[in-house]
């Protein structure tokens, strides 16, 4: 057993508390490597933002749960080099049976979630529950969800999308002892969010359900997966040096912004991470295609990553300062 206390880690208790008071919404980064653990930590620590660390169990595999661990006790001091020790838990995103969130708790991790959105509600609760009664042996905290979000990332895949409906969180959350609720009001996984013809907007975020929800559970911590904005740019950096992603697009910054300032305490950003370091790997390769270092590819994707991190503590999700 390795407690995330050994490691210099936190859970989220507080520091979605503090979110929630103080109407911002902490960053939840998904990592998958060295480079993209290295720009989170940068930006954040710069920024004085909290951050949570997430791994999907993809990526739990493809970095492997002995070095995960040792990354994050790593992170925890290179914030520190930054002349700033933030608040950073490691949070197993999407966990989808008790067993891996055991896992996750008994090798380091502070924070899971158990996605039981697929089940019935009633399998959800009790799976939920079961969950959270081991977690709190070792004060480790819970995310659970209700609703599905539609789209496709690692291991997560939905053909369509179910709102959250509000009438099923209190008891929900009352019965499984959760500390935040993952809920879906219109975001989705990818970054194929929407389908949109030229010149027409993207559908707004169901406001009215998030509204409800709090209304329902005032002060209880709300989590947005599938919050990527698909930053414009970098799908048009990928397209130009050779790659095909027509008509990828996200949740705008406003509605993000929006949210942040509500019950809404940590916001999910996958996809616009992976655009941006796949936009400047291409950049790279197609302005020099004799580049065979891997650090000399690598090097400038974490930069941009690096750049867009602090954009989004900084100007959406408010969470700059609050470390």
């Amino acid at each position: 057993m390795h407690s995330y206390k050994e490691l210099g880690l936190v859970n989220t208790r507080e520091m979605y508390a503090k979110a929630v008071k103080g109407k911002f919404a902490a960053p939840g980064y998904n990592f998958n490597n060295m480079e993209q653990l290295q720009a989170i930590i940068q930006a954040c620590a710069e920024t004085r933002s909290p951050v949570v660390l997430q791994v999907s169990s993809g990526a739990r595999k493809y970095a492997n749960q002995i070095l995960l661990r040792h990354m994050a006790q790593g992170a925890v001091e290179l914030s520190e080099t930054y002349g700033a020790r933030i608040p950073i838990a490691l949070h197993l995103d999407h966990g989808d049976t008790y067993e891996l969130c055991v896992s996750c708790i008994e090798t380091g991790f502070s924070t899971v979630m158990i996605d039981g959105s697929a089940h019935k509600f009633e399998d959800n609760i009790a799976l939920t529950k079961k969950v959270v009664e081991f977690a709190r042996r070792h004060d480790v905290t819970v995310e659970g969800e209700l609703g599905v979000l539609a789209g496709i990332e690692d291991e997560v895949q939905h053909e369509k999308s179910n709102y959250t409906d509000p009438a099923q969180v209190e008891e929900f959350v009352k019965k499984t002892g959760v500390d935040s609720l993952a809920i879906s009001i219109g975001t989705s996984h990818g970054a194929y969010k929407f389908k949109v013809k030229p010149g027409e907007s993207v559908p707004p975020l169901r406001f009215d359900i998030l509204a409800e929800c709090e209304k329902r559970l005032p002060g209880f911590p709300i989590v947005l997966h599938g919050a990527s904005s698909v930053v414009p740019e970098y799908v048009d950096l990928i397209n130009k040096y050779g790659g095909k992603m027509e008509n990828a697009v996200g949740v705008p910054e406003e509605q993000l912004r929006k949210a942040a300032a509500s019950a809404v305490c940590k916001i999910n950003i996958d996809s616009d991470g992976r655009l941006a370091m796949t936009a400047k790997v291409r950049e790279v390769f197609a302005k020099n295609p004799k580049e065979f270092d891997p650090r000399k590819y690598l090097g400038p994707a974490r930069d941009e990553l690096v750049k867009l991190y602090k954009h989004k503590n900084e100007a959406v999700l408010g969470s700059a300062g609050k470390a």
